[in-house]
């Protein structure tokens, strides 16, 4: 057998290997995983932090992420939901991390804290309950509205991080 007969032969088992795939497969069920055609309700949190706005923030995100990673839809009312999910804000808070040399904040760090709890229709016990909490940083500036955007910025990221774990907290609970 010629060098290069061999080297074809090598290539042509290298291809057929990796063509077979891994033959990892996921053990968990399906049946834990989010599905396209079900729907979900997410009420306004309930919010025992200093921020009036952090319940609407995180509404919005986890309606925004749970379609655009999942597929699911939200639902007209929590009867008409095949998932609902129960929240409350915690906590929110938002500090100084860094300073320049004339000791004035260059950057603060948002914090947020939700307690989260899912169920299924016609289900008592959640399928997954738990606290999330994000951490977020954003830089200081020395006009108020565009410190103010930073700030906001940041909460709807930190917002977006919670779903996402969120997610792979139920999905992982399987």
């Amino acid at each position: 057998m010629s060098v290069s007969s061999w080297c074809r032969c090598v290539a042509l088992g290298l291809l057929l290997s990796s063509a077979t795939a891994c033959g990892y497969h996921l053990t968990n069920s399906q049946s834990g995983r989010f599905g396209t055609a079900q729907d979900i309700w997410v009420p306004f949190f309930s919010n025992e932090s200093i921020s009036p706005t952090a319940q609407t923030v995180l509404r919005r995100a986890f309606y925004e992420e749970i379609y655009a990673l999942r597929g699911l839809n939200p639902a007209g009312s929590e009867k008409n939901a095949d998932l609902a999910i129960k929240a409350r804000v915690i906590s929110y808070s938002s500090k100084a991390v860094s300073y320049n040399a004339l000791d004035q904040a260059r950057e603060f760090s948002l914090s947020l804290n939700v307690e989260l709890e899912i169920v299924k229709k016609s289900q008592t016990l959640p399928i997954w309950k738990g606290q999330i909490q994000a951490v977020k940083q954003y830089p200081a500036n020395k006009d108020l509205a565009l410190q103010r955007n930073a700030e906001e910025q940041a909460l709807d990221a930190a917002a977006r991080i919670i779903a996402h774990k969120f997610i792979s907290a139920i999905e992982e609970s399987y």
